[in-house]
C-alpha cells in the first residue's frame, strides 16, 4: 500500500511540472495587452520555464544538463512550482493558486519523508 502511495505521489508531482506550464500560458494570455504580446507571454512563458527545467531539474536532476542538487534543488522548485501558483494569482485565479501551492507543499514534505529524489 505504500508502494501505491509513493507512487501516487510522484505521479502527482509530474502532473504538477505540468500545471505549472499550463499556468504560466494561462496567465501569458489572460493579460491586459494586445495579441502580439499576449502570444509571446503565453507560449514564452511556458518555454522558458521548460528549457529551465531541462537545463537544472529534469529527472530530479538526473536527467539535467546542470543538474540542482541540495540547496539549490529546493531553491529551484520553489522557485518552478511558485511561479506556477504566482502565475495563476496573477492571472486572477487566487483560489486555484493556492490549492496549486497546497498541493506542492504536501508533494514536497511526503518526497522528504519518503526520500524520493
Amino acid at each position: 500500500m505504500l508502494t501505491l502511495a509513493k507512487n501516487a505521489n510522484l505521479a502527482l508531482m509530474f502532473v504538477l511540472e505540468l500545471g505549472v506550464l499550463a499556468a504560466v500560458g494561462y496567465w501569458g494570455f489572460t493579460l491586459n495587452a494586445g495579441w502580439p504580446i499576449k502570444l509571446l507571454a503565453g507560449l514564452g512563458g511556458p518555454a522558458l520555464f521548460i528549457a529551465a527545467w531541462a537545463l537544472f531539474g529534469a529527472g530530479g536532476g538526473a536527467n539535467a544538463t546542470f543538474p540542482a542538487t541540495g540547496l539549490a534543488r529546493v531553491v529551484l522548485e520553489i522557485v518552478w512550482f511558485g511561479g506556477g501558483a504566482a502565475a495563476l494569482y496573477a492571472a486572477g485565479a487566487a483560489t486555484p493558486a493556492i490549492a496549486f501551492a497546497a498541493a506542492f507543499i504536501v508533494n514536497a514534505v511526503l518526497r522528504l519523508i519518503w526520500k524520493q529524489g
